[in-house]
């Protein structure tokens, strides 16, 4: 659900988000906390919305330099302009990021997004693909945590006993 900052007053440093709503876009917060009656929607800046995200704005600047951004749109002064929409897709864009997808890969599906249902089972293999690559990836990670679980085990005990003797003996 898209969303607005506002603030309590006009003497309030902190925002507070709210669904967008009808009563809620017509009360948007302009510059300098000048309220103004419109159906407006919020924009942000690279850096609010990389705060936002969780992210560096050098991170937004070199998604859209790859191509991932095609949405964003700039100001008369080539400024980018993210809406509460952009915002979803950063949160799709960062979560595929996180799964190991490749930029080239990111980008191919958003082209595909854009060319709408004909590319469905094209969408389908890549994630299928990704999600059977994460699974390894976990069982790999899973052995790897077991091995140090072990291990503190492993020096916990000979901590209590003073040496490794005993458990060497179990092993």
């Amino acid at each position: 659900m898209p969303f607005v900052l506002l603030w309590d007053n006009q003497f309030s440093k902190k925002p507070v988000k709210q669904p967008l709503t009808d009563f809620t876009e017509k009360f948007i917060i302009q510059e300098k906390s000048n309220y103004k009656k419109e159906n407006v929607h919020m924009t942000y800046t690279v850096g609010q919305m990389a705060k936002m995200l969780g992210l560096a704005g050098s991170t937004l600047r070199y998604y859209d330099k790859e191509g991932l951004l095609p949405f964003v749109e700039r100001s008369s002064g080539g400024i980018r302009m993210f809406r509460e929409k952009d915002y979803e897709w950063l949160q799709i864009i960062e979560c595929l990021k996180k799964a190991g997808m490749e930029i080239k890969d990111i980008r191919q599906f958003m082209n595909w997004c854009a060319e709408g249902a004909s590319t469905y089972s094209q969408r389908k293999v890549m994630f299928e693909e990704r999600k059977a690559h994460m699974e390894a990836e976990i069982t790999r990670m899973n052995r790897a945590l077991d091995m140090l679980k072990f291990k503190c085990w492993y020096y916990e005990q000979a901590i209590k006993d003073g040496s490794e003797d005993r458990l060497k003996a179990l092993i």
